[in-house]
């Protein structure tokens, strides 16, 4: 079986990290969607309510699974038998950054391979924190996370929840 990890905070999850499970998907056997634990960050949404909202966004794909993790990412793949890392490539920036880790990861272990997907067009600009400073500011954040992600963002913030679009 092959298997394949997509690590990050998702704090919260967007539409583009849902593009990339569902091309991870179609690749991969089995997607185990690994929600970060990382002491450096300040997250919105506590890790149990992260995956919470990943496992709901990701509930209509029989192939995913989702996680928790704390420590090494290569460590966490061997101990969930994966065959690779998939990572999401919006910009040149975030290239250089996941190439030094992906060397790293290497490294480590060079029995697990990382591949790098881009999303949709539509989604490249798109990441959590700009969507977490919109909603925080009063911004419509509707297109770029699942409704119920919207909601979520809408009680952090202490905002009255918005009627779905139609």
């Amino acid at each position: 079986m092959r298997t394949v990890i997509y690590p990050g905070s998702f704090d919260p999850v967007t539409n583009g990290h849902l593009d990339v499970v569902q091309r991870a998907a179609r690749l991969f056997d089995r997607v185990i969607v690994a929600v970060a634990e990382n002491d450096s960050k300040q997250p919105l949404f506590t890790l149990a309510e992260r995956q919470k909202l990943v496992a709901q966004a990701t509930r209509h794909l029989a192939t995913v699974q989702t996680d928790c993790f704390k420590g090494l990412l290569v460590d966490y793949a061997v101990r969930r038998k994966a065959n690779a890392i998939i990572r999401g490539l919006r910009a040149v920036s975030d290239f250089e950054f996941e190439f030094q880790l992906a060397l790293i990861n290497r490294r480590m272990n060079e029995a697990i391979e990382t591949i790098f997907v881009m999303p949709k067009d539509t989604y490249t600009f798109l990441s959590s924190r700009i969507v977490k400073e919109i909603c925080r500011l009063g911004g419509d954040v509707r297109a770029f996370v699942p409704a119920h992600v919207h909601h979520a963002l809408q009680r952090k913030f202490g905002f009255p929840l918005r009627a779905a679009k139609g």
